[in-house]
């Protein structure tokens, strides 16, 4: 195979396949001739006795290089190429000849016939590996011709005209042997080497540079050689050129894109190529060029990226700090050296800078010691400034520069943002600095109507919406709140929070065509900022009164129809259950208010259509609700849309609660197991595990986690009899409910028994006993239970069969007067119905026997004779004869 001059078979003449017969003698005395010529020069270079004849050899080189324009066999230039380039340092005469052949590699390679890609693709390899090699001689053509050439790989060279019988190698063929081979890794190690050949140094980034960019197996050997600490590490060397640092940070973007990017963030966090990094950044910053700006903002990309790694060492090269100054200018005046001098021109790159820091202050405050630092640069007072409502242009002062509406805006959502995270962190700066009062004034700022406001892509919602700020405002205040600090939850109420939040709610529901995610997120956040401010505060859900259960009634209604619309309607209406339960339950006036406008039907129609992931957070504040002595009564007067009473629902879903857990009941819901009569199979697997003291075992897990505890102590509320809607089946279920605790104390002693012979702990025999009394009780207590089950069964069973005798006989006795009505003979003329009535005595006349069964088979002939009343007239009687029938089956 040829390379383009680089040919990668034995010689383009040796006879891959197999020649003419009229030609294969000639053909095979010229590859003879031919391989036996390099071999000559090969030996004439290596010989001892001739290795010293300089000129014979320069001599010899010029001639070879001459003939072999087309190309070279690839083992044998290999070998050439190597000889020159120990003979290069002591003797530059050979530098010509070593860049003419490494001039002729850059021609594509060559072939015979297909198969010979894959049978000399070792030999292209290893030739490659063998260029990268060469870096090491000192020369700086040479250097530059190795460069080159290997840039040449990736552009169409069309190679010279070859010889008969030969044509290029596939596209990529030498890109794909290129990733196997050690070229990348061998000129990325050579970069140390460079340091006085600045040119050189340039062109072999920008040879890195296209080899990170197209394959990902060179990013992967680049960084196996710990590439990107090599390419930091060099990219603050003197560079006439200004283009060593941008060629560096492509290089580094490449990797993190197409090579393993934690392996990136690894070898960039040492120290030194923090302190490497922040040079870099510092000497970009304070050029002031748009160009050296947009460079270090990339150079900032990278340092955020390394901020996410928890072992980087911003902090301990002091980088940290100094960006945590730059990101508090100019809102914070300070005297800090490194922004004494530093200029803004409030352009697009500037802006972009101060948002990246923004960001950069999120992924450092995971760190304690970044907070010191944020409490020293005054980061807070930054932030807050930044949230401030943009002034209008009256109150601008005219001459002075400042940052336009738009980026005014992207700054001051980017802040809240960060103020998100970094604030309840700093709860003490947030207090010292007034950070409440900034919320809410903003909070107010953002529900008034500005139809000059709204410049940013970030303001969903069109020109003059707010929509943006609300959200981020509302999710600081949750943030902040949620931390649990009382200062700032009492600080906040004392400021008339609930009642504005809950102006803030109403106001958005009364725009129903603007429910998109954002105003969806908005709402659940308000409603959990008031579950956590009222929760445990009887003086707060006073205050939250009856317009919050207004509220809370309002958001009930809804329903769970668009559960799963996918833009937040579940959060929505879990919120909702959370602020019934943390802001009305609890105190009587708001919960008498809140049944008196039904709120305890709307829990159960939520409870009867939510999804079951809903269902605890439902019969958790039904079963609060219940301490109130007016709730029962509403529980058991509601119905469904379907009739279904409370105690119906709950012991459905006791039912499918156990369905899903799997426990182990009869063909009609009762007990299969009395010795395990509440078991659930998953808890089997738990069986042979020995929990630690501090680790809930499953069977008190359960008590927390699934619904059963929550349905039997709503029962223990409600009563366990004369309750409304109930079958026969539900009465099954209601039996075990009703004993749901004395089977779980059973179940935990049971638990307890076991765990002590897993950890091979005898009792002593009192507490053996016991154990075992126990453990006997529970188990008699599920027979019992068992026997009542069968007893509901059987006399529902008796009720049944009754139930069936009494419609059998009914049906039959409706077939019998139907028979009869049926069997009565019909006037045969019209005037008949004017005849006085007749009454007639039947009498047997004869009887015959069928082949059918039963009274069926019977034939009876009966003979009638009229009875005159008493009142007739004798005169006008009429002796008659007998009539007899038709003959007359017996039926049943």
């Amino acid at each position: 195979m040829d390379s383009g001059k680089v040919i990668h078979r034995r010689k383009p003449d040796i006879p891959v396949i197999r020649p003419r017969v009229s030609d294969e003698n000639h053909h095979v005395q010229q590859v003879s001739a031919k391989s036996l010529e390099l071999s000559k020069v090969i030996h004439l270079l290596e010989d001892p006795l001739t290795a010293n004849l300089k000129e014979r050899h320069l001599f010899v080189l010029k001639k070879l290089l001459k003939r072999s324009q087309i190309g070279f066999e690839l083992t044998c230039i290999a070998k050439i190429l190597d000889i020159c380039a120990e003979k290069v340092n002591s003797h530059p005469e050979y530098v010509p000849i070593l860049c003419e052949a490494l001039q002729i590699c850059r021609l594509p390679f060559l072939k015979e016939k297909t198969s010979d890609e894959l049978h000399y693709a070792h030999d292209v390899t290893e030739f490659l590996s063998h260029m990268g090699c060469l870096m090491r001689v000192s020369d700086a053509e040479v250097r530059q011709q190795i460069v080159e050439s290997v840039k040449s790989f990736y552009s169409c060279v069309a190679p010279k005209q070859p010889l008969d019988g030969l044509q290029p190698t596939s596209p990529g063929y030498r890109l794909q042997l290129l990733e196997r081979s050690d070229l990348a890794q061998t000129l990325l190690l050579s970069m140390a080497a460079l340091e006085n050949q600045p040119a050189i140094k340039l062109q072999l980034l920008q040879t890195l540079q296209i080899l990170s960019s197209s394959s990902d197996m060179n990013c992967a050997l680049m960084l196996n050689a710990r590439g990107a600490e090599t390419i930091c590490l060099h990219m603050n060397e003197p560079d006439p050129s200004g283009q060593v640092l941008l060629r560096s940070s492509e290089i580094l973007w490449n990797l993190l894109e197409r090579g393993c990017k934690v392996e990136v963030m690894a070898q960039l966090s040492s120290v030194e190529c923090v302190t490497s990094l922040k040079e870099a950044f510092f000497n970009q910053l304070h050029s002031g060029q748009q160009s050296d700006l947009r460079l270090a903002n990339d150079l900032l990309v990278i340092t955020t990226l390394i901020a996410e790694n928890p072992n980087s060492l911003l902090i301990e090269s002091s980088f940290a700090k100094q960006l945590v100054v730059l990101v508090t200018f100019p809102d914070v005046k300070g005297h800090n050296a490194l922004v004494r001098d530093l200029k803004l021109n409030f352009s697009n790159e500037e802006l972009k800078m101060k948002k990246l820091l923004l960001n950069l202050l999120v992924l450092l405050s995971k760190d304690v010691a970044a907070l010191q630092l944020y409490k020293e640069e005054k980061v807070m007072v930054a932030l807050l400034t930044l949230t401030k409502p943009p002034a209008a242009s009256s109150e601008r002062r005219s001459g002075s520069r400042h940052w336009s509406p738009a980026q005014q805006e992207e700054l001051q959502l980017q802040a809240l943002a960060t103020l998100a995270t970094v604030a309840p962190l700093m709860l003490e700066d947030f207090m010292s600095c007034q950070g409440n009062s900034f919320l809410l004034l903003l909070l107010d700022w953002c529900i008034k109507q500005d139809a000059h406001f709204g410049h940013s892509v970030h303001g969903v919602g069109g020109r003059g919406s707010k929509k943006a700020q609300l959200q981020l405002c509302i999710r600081v205040m949750r943030s902040v709140t949620s931390s649990g600090e009382d200062s700032v939850c009492q600080s906040l109420c004392e400021q008339g929070i609930i009642s504005q939040l809950l102006g803030v709610l109403m106001q958005m529901e009364a725009s129903p065509e603007d429910e998109d995610a954002v105003a969806l997120e908005i709402k659940s956040d308000i409603q959990l900022i008031l579950s956590v401010l009222c929760e445990s505060d009887m003086h707060r859900k006073e205050l939250f009164g009856s317009e919050g259960v207004e509220m809370a009634v309002h958001f009930l209604r809804k329903g769970s129809n668009k559960f799963y619309s996918g833009l937040g309607h579940n959060k929505l209406i879990l919120s909702t259950v959370d602020c019934v339960w943390s802001c009305i339950v609890g105190c009587y006036t708001t919960e008498d208010y809140f049944l008196a406008k039904e709120g305890a039907f709307l829990l159960l129609d939520l409870l009867s259509s939510s999804p079951r992931c809903v269902h605890y957070n439902i019969l958790a504040t039904l079963l609060e609700l219940c301490d109130n002595t007016n709730t029962v009564s509403h529980i058991l007067s509601w119905r469904d849309d379907g009739g279904r009473t409370a105690p119906r629902l709950l012991l459905q879903l006791w039912r499918d609660e156990e369905e899903e857990l799997e426990v182990s009941r009869s063909q009609h819901g009762g007990i299969a197991d009395p010795q395990r009569p509440i078991f659930s199979l998953h808890q089997q697997d738990d069986t042979q595990l020995s929990f630690p003291a501090n680790a809930p075992s499953a069977a008190v897990l359960e008590l927390s986690e699934k619904l059963r505890s929550k349905i039997y102590s709503i029962f223990c509320k409600l009563g366990f009899q004369e309750l409304p809607g109930l079958s026969t089946k539900h009465y099954v279920t209601l039996s075990i409910v009703r004993r749901y605790l004395d089977f779980k104390v059973g179940e935990v002693w049971e638990e307890i028994n076991r765990e002590l012979s897993l950890d091979g702990v005898r009792p002593i025999t009192p507490d053996e006993e016991a154990l075992s009394i126990i453990c006997k009780i529970a188990e008699d207590t599920a027979r019992r239970v068992t026997a009542e089950q069968n007893s509901i069964l059987e006399q529902q069973e008796k009720e049944d069969i009754g139930e069936e005798q009494l419609m059998y006989t009914e049906e039959v006795k409706a077939q019998r007067e139907k028979y009869i009505e049926s069997s009565r003979p019909k006037p045969k003329h019209e005037d008949a119905a004017v005849h006085p009535t007749e009454h007639f005595i039947g009498q047997v006349v004869s009887v015959e026997s069928t082949d059918a069964p039963g009274p069926a088979g019977v034939k009876l002939t009966l003979a009638r004779a009229a009875i005159k009343t008493a009142g007739q007239d004798v005169d006008g009687a009429t002796t008659r004869d007998p009539e007899y029938f038709s003959t007359v089956s017996v039926n049943d």
